[in-house]
């Protein structure tokens, strides 16, 4: 079995270290685990236990992370591990986010990153997507691939919380060619009380990213009770517009009860409200989680670019170029005829 590796981000803190990958900056006696549950801290180093190994590896469209406006239509090759640094009651995949600790070893299997780079080669996909669990906890296994995955002329996409510290960040933006990010709502309560997390951080990684002129998309789970205050969120589409721009993409997802949330799912006529709200803001807002077609249309003349059917994407008005071919408005940058 391969050995655990020394974890990137950290300082020795007298006879403690801390991690300084993410914003929970973790200071770790010898033995104990972080926040995430795979990273600790022994003999005043700090490893990573989700080094050369996965919990889950599928083919799935990339519109399934989402990504609508990413070379829509594609395969990717989707890899994830186990643990999180948010501890959300109501995780959609808390099977692997909410595990670690000693149990992890059992969820996983070794893997290099060249044979994961090799594998999204020989599958003739667009690239591999670093998803299921939050990528960020382990950092180091998906940089190597990262590099692995440009190096054979494919993409990197992330599915993140964006939960990260700006200098790691930096570090992966050049690597990375779309993330989706969840902005699981627009409150520092709800992120403190929900998460264990906070928001400053969140918003913050979501600029570095727009500022590096990166694909993004973001996501967010409406939750009833809990994250579904209208004000509040008309404060983040009014957030997004202002430093994103108003062609941001933004998904709004239907939860469903799951881990330790068992309320009922968020009414559908609310998914309808609270997207035509978005839309008051932004050009493009698709509903997740529903059974119904989330089309693209373009902003400027209405014309029909794209219709989905669960993950099938059918084109219609839409030039090799990705413009729409009645008004010319360039529609997706990154786009497979």
């Amino acid at each position: 079995m391969m050995m655990d590796k020394e974890a990137a981000y950290y300082q020795r803190v007298g006879d403690k270290v801390q991690c300084l990958l993410c914003p929970h900056k973790c200071t770790l006696s010898n033995g104990q685990l972080g926040i995430c549950q795979v990273r600790y801290a022994q003999d005043k180093v700090l490893y990573t236990q989700v080094y050369n190994r996965l919990a889950a590896v599928h083919m799935d469209p990339i519109e399934k992370k989402p990504l609508y406006h990413f070379f829509p239509g594609s395969l990717v090759l989707s890899v994830g591990t186990v643990g999180c640094n948010m501890q959300c009651a109501f995780c959609q995949n808390w099977e692997i986010s909410q595990y670690g600790g000693d149990d992890a070893y059992g969820a996983m299997f070794e893997v290099s990153a060249k044979a994961l780079a090799e594998r999204a080669l020989q599958s003739d996909c667009l690239g591999v997507a670093y998803t299921y669990n939050e990528p960020t906890i382990f950092y180091e296994f998906m940089l190597e691939i990262a590099k692995e995955v440009k190096s054979a002329g494919l993409k990197n996409v992330m599915v993140t919380n964006g939960y990260i510290n700006p200098e790691p960040l930096a570090n992966l933006i050049p690597y990375i060619d779309a993330f989706s990010v969840d902005m699981k709502g627009f409150t520092q309560e709800f992120y403190q009380h929900e998460t264990k997390a906070s928001l400053q951080p969140v918003l913050e990684s979501i600029k570095q990213i727009h500022g590096a002129q990166k694909h993004l998309e973001l996501v967010n789970l409406i939750v009833p009770n809990q994250n579904d205050d209208e004000q509040a969120f008309v404060e983040m589409m009014k957030w997004i517009k202002s430093h994103l721009g108003k062609r941001t993409v933004l998904h709004l997802s239907r939860y469903f009860p799951a881990f330790q949330m068992e309320d009922n799912p968020t009414p559908q006529k609310v998914m309808h409200h609270f997207s035509d709200v978005a839309r008051q803001y932004l050009d493009y807002v698709y509903l997740g989680n529903m059974r119904e077609s989330a089309d693209t249309l373009c902003p400027v003349c209405g014309t029909l670019i794209l219709s989905r059917n669960a993950y099938q994407v059918r084109a219609h008005d839409i030039s090799p170029a990705g413009r729409c071919e009645k008004c010319n408005e360039l529609i997706i940058q990154n786009y497979i005829p």
